[in-house]
């Protein structure tokens, strides 16, 4: 198969290219750029004076968790925003390893009954991923709590030495078999007393496989500081990769939130730590965690059981913090999809109540506690100046799902939009040079996870392609094939599940 893109302005080459140039694709791989008018391909895309950039990156993605990637291989909302890689496995929960072949890490999302698991160790899971089609590239972390939940069921302690021995040699193998690092998600139930000598201990066999450590910090609103500080003393003195998932600066915690950045940016120039971030003012989160802490304990049942007990639901009620009726969205709603889209104020009314913490617990109750809540929570002004940090990365955190099958789901600029509201962003208010914007987008991610042949234009490389004129993505190329042109699907699935190392 032979690609020709003709006429393009190429960002992000390993080389400075000052005039619009051809780009001759054999196969997977760039094989010639240049003048090339008398070229004969199977397909041409004409780029039209467009600019052509290695294809994006997103590091901190959902479609995992929400096991889209297996019930809608085209993966869309990626496409239509240039994305040609996405990974998975973040906030602790992960596909793979699975000691049990069960998937109870993956419960806050929801539908966890929907997936035919026959797989246990991350290789049996990466090669699951070879056969099944996908239209962009996957490649995974460990989930923390997905091992740990293993091997101490709904308990919350610290492990035994020999636990954590199992522990480290079960993240050994998943990383020799394909796996790029090690999540945590040590603000969620299960993870949240995790001591810091297992993290540290944990973060250096990931340091040892020159891996990437993921976390879902403790506290990101009034602990942010400590959180930070806690994460940059474990990368210190382990020399992990670090990044710290999805850290936005919360509303009501905004100097907490800016001593934290520049905490990160004061970092010597040498330490391999980023953080990623995107540009929309909503959080997406699961429903449990607008309960009071004390109520977040054991698992899903257990929190189910305490909001449906007359006694704890009253001290839970009276605990509960303030919340924006208007802008607390129900995103997914596992069984109760009429609710998808609802505000709390609506389904306040759909329930005939007077208060929103009622409706909260009956909601909660009526979605056996699963489902995720879209909340506009975060500081506009503060996103701007964490995007345009050099420290900083850019990911959806988001799934990519197909709204006209399965159960309903709310899309929203997360989804579709991020990659391409960065970019309107970057060449607009945040002043930032295209080259740099772009390179935040793939040379820096490809670099971080170590994704040789891929982030950067050059012949040899893999041809994950994107071209695109401002907000506009024109063609997304992946592995060769046009995926996805003038936001047309071209019902091609030219993903590969990607194996670190």
């Amino acid at each position: 198969m032979t690609l020709l893109i003709r006429n393009v302005r190429i960002v992000g080459g390993t080389k400075p290219f000052h005039d619009p140039v051809d780009v001759f694709v054999s196969g997977e791989r760039i094989s010639a750029i240049g003048s090339f008018p008398k070229k004969i391909a199977a397909r041409v895309v004409d780029g039209q004076g467009a600019y052509l950039s290695p294809g994006f990156i997103d590091v901190n993605t959902d479609s995992d968790h929400y096991l889209t990637l297996f019930d809608h291989p085209a993966q869309e909302d990626f496409l239509r925003q240039g994305v040609t890689t996405i990974f998975g496995g973040m906030c602790g929960a992960s596909l793979a390893p699975l000691l049990y072949g069960t998937l109870e890490s993956l419960e806050k999302w929801g539908e966890t009954d929907r997936a035919n698991v026959n797989w246990h160790t991350m290789a049996e899971f990466l090669k699951t991923v070879d056969r099944h089609p996908l239209a962009v590239n996957f490649g995974t972390l460990v989930g923390h709590a997905t091992i740990r939940r293993s091997i101490l069921a709904e308990a919350r302690r610290d492990l035994t030495k020999g636990e954590l021995q199992v522990f480290a040699g079960i993240l050994r193998r998943a990383l020799r078999e394909g796996a790029f690092g090690l999540s945590t998600g040590l603000s969620y139930v299960h993870a949240r007393d995790t001591s810091y000598p297992e993290l540290k201990a944990l973060a250096g066999v990931v340091r040892e496989a020159n891996g990437v450590y993921a976390t879902h910090l403790r506290n990101a609103a009034e602990g942010i500081g400590a959180s930070i500080d806690e994460t940059i003393k474990l990368s210190r003195e382990t020399g992990v990769r670090t990044l710290v998932s999805h850290f936005t600066p919360i509303l009501g915690s905004e100097a907490g939130y800016g001593k934290a950045l520049d905490a990160i940016e004061a970092l010597p120039r040498e330490a391999d730590f980023h953080f990623d971030i995107y540009p929309s003012p909503n959080s997406l989160l699961a429903l449990y965690l607008f309960l009071p802490l004390w109520a977040q304990n054991g698992g899903v049942e257990v929190m189910l059981a305490n909001v449906k007990d007359e006694w704890l639901a009253a001290r839970i009620k009276r605990d509960l913090a303030p919340i924006d009726e208007e802008h607390f969205v129900i995103a997914q709603a596992p069984g109760n999809d009429f609710l998808v889209g609802k505000n709390l104020r609506e389904i306040k009314e759909i329930y005939g109540l007077a208060d929103s913490r009622d409706a909260l617990l009956r909601l909660m109750a009526t979605m056996h506690m699963r489902g995720a809540v879209l909340y506009r929570n975060l500081s506009p002004e503060l996103t701007k100046r964490a995007m345009k940090s050099p420290r900083s990365l850019i990911a959806s955190n988001a799934p990519s799902f197909d709204a006209g099958k399965g159960a309903r789901r709310l899309k929203s600029e997360r989804t579709t939009s991020t990659f391409t509201d960065f970019l309107k962003f970057a060449e607009g208010e945040g002043g930032m040079p295209l080259e740099d914007a772009v390179a935040k987008i793939t040379a820096a991610p490809a670099r971080k996870f170590g994704l040789a042949g891929r982030g950067t234009i050059a012949v040899g490389n893999y041809a994950d392609l994107t071209c695109f004129r401002g907000g506009e993505i024109r063609a997304t190329i992946v592995n060769g094939k046009v995926a996805m042109e003038n936001g047309e699907f071209g019902n091609l699935f030219p993903g590969k599940a990607l194996r670190h190392g």
